[in-house]
């Protein structure tokens, strides 16, 4: 099993801590307003990591924590936190009690989202607030060795004090572009928040009534749950330089341990029309946004299979249009072959020669297009119908798709439907394709789906 180290910038092959056990983490989402599927790209990567893991028989323990609290709208730890930005948006009073009912609510939605989209639940979910004793003992820690030092606002960590501070992204001490909001009272412009005093709200600490820093927390929640260290960190590359590099400063300075995460995971953006996906470049577009368009997650899911999760994905819904026309195509594959075969015994593939094919994709940096491919390739192949529905259901361990739990819809078409079906398919035969298409558009205004194959035209209710 190889992967790519972000801290190396190399594919290393996997040692894990402990033999046979993956511990892993993952940063989740803040939770000031439903996530958007560019973050959803994120945790999809978190999925697949732990899948192929779990494919392989090693036992995995999976963290993924919930931001909501925390003072850090920007890397410059300034202005308002995105919780009470959210508090003001909803027109809501600036109270703790107020932030946490807000955070629950988009929480709870962030849960639906992973079911929706068949995302394994982590075995620990926890939230920030939960675990601010945790973050004060850290931040003990780091004072007692001499690596904080204290502002008019704050708490802060001294990267100075830490040799190799940087090495994830190459900050080389601060000075990174991204630290644009400069606070006067930092000794080094990379210096960031471990506790941010407020006297209004938040809890109390031995340096005053605040809340923790947006990077301690994740160091709290990863130590408590998976030990000092531990093997997988992921997170989308936004967060890799800063966010990234301060959990690992924060948690090797406290602990004495190094490294604090062997193994560092960071996927590419997604970007929509030439910018990555983001609410302040207008790509807000929500699961919710998907279904309202006629898409169901699981084609969003597919669509991610398509590319690696180091690459830009490109997203457009008539991408996303053609990811769910291919996924239908592989539904109904799935179902004729289930519907001709209604004996099958699924039969043991681990040596057969599509599944050592599959498992190379995988195990080299999880190489789910690779992988996809290998699919395709053995479903149009010339072996057993029994093979090719063994060999899908296993595959599907990885994808995340539900084949084995497919089943065929049975419905009624109208007759009206059955003739702009025959009418349209006339206009193919004939090659009028200005005509087929008006006459797909009526279909589904009957409320309809057309899906073309080859001479063959398929329908689905909406």
């Amino acid at each position: 099993m190889k992967l790519y180290n972000s801290l190396t910038n190399q594919k290393e092959t996997f040692t894990p801590l402990s033999a046979g056990k993956v511990s892993m983490y993952h940063c989740g989402p803040t939770v000031y307003d439903y996530v958007h599927i560019g973050n959803l790209r994120s945790f999809l990567l978190a999925d697949f990591v732990r899948r192929v893991f779990e494919y392989q028989g090693y036992a995995v323990t999976q963290v993924m924590n919930i931001t909501d609290i925390g003072h850090l709208v920007s890397d410059g730890d300034d202005g308002d936190d995105k919780m009470t930005k959210a508090l003001k948006r909803e027109g809501k009073d600036i109270t703790l009690e107020n932030m946490l009912a807000l955070a629950d609510f988009y929480a709870n939605a962030f849960k639906n989202n992973l079911q929706e989209l068949n995302i394994e639940t982590p075995h620990f979910i926890p939230k920030a607030s939960e675990h601010i004793d945790e973050d004060i003992k850290i931040i003990k820690q780091l004072e007692t060795k001499g690596y904080t030092y204290i502002t008019s606002d704050g708490v802060y960590f001294d990267t100075a004090k830490m040799a190799d501070y940087g090495k994830l992204g190459g900050i080389n001490n601060g000075n990174n572009e991204n630290r644009i909001a400069e606070n006067t009272e930092k000794k080094q412009s990379a210096d960031f928040a471990l506790w941010k005093f407020d006297n209004n709200q938040g809890w109390d600490s031995p340096w005053g009534q605040g809340f923790p820093g947006w990077h301690i927390e994740c160091s709290g929640m990863g130590i408590k749950y998976l030990g000092e260290q531990f093997d997988i960190h992921t997170g989308g590359i936004d967060l890799k330089s800063i966010h990234h590099n301060n959990e690992i400063a924060q948690s090797e300075s406290a602990t004495g341990c190094s490294p604090f995460v062997s193994y560092w995971l960071h996927g590419e953006m997604l970007n929509f029309r030439g910018e990555k996906l983001s609410k302040s470049t207008g790509g807000n577009i929500t699961l919710a946004v998907l279904k309202d368009q006629d898409f169901s997650p699981l084609d969003y899911r597919y669509l991610t299979l398509q590319t690696h999760y180091r690459s830009p994905m490109e997203f457009s819904f008539e991408i996303l249009e053609q990811a769910k026309n291919a996924l239908a195509r592989i539904k109904k594959d799935i179902l004729r072959l289930k519907k001709e075969n209604p004996d099958t015994k699924i039969i043991d593939i681990k040596n057969h020669s599509y599944q050592k094919e599959f498992l190379e994709k995988i195990q080299d940096d999880i190489n789910i297009p690779q992988a996809l491919a290998v699919f395709h390739e053995m479903m149009k192949s010339d072996i057993s119908d029994n093979e090719k529905l063994s060999l899908a259901y296993d595959f599907d361990h990885i994808f995340g798709l539900g084949l084995e739990q497919l089943h065929e819809e049975t419905f009624a078409v109208p007759d009206r439907v059955h003739e702009l079906l025959d009418e349209r398919a006339n206009a193919r035969k004939n090659k009028n394709w200005e005509l087929s298409d008006t006459l797909r558009d009526a279909i589904v205004q009957e409320g309809y789906r057309v899906i073309d194959s080859g001479d063959k035209q398929e329908i689905q209710k909406l």
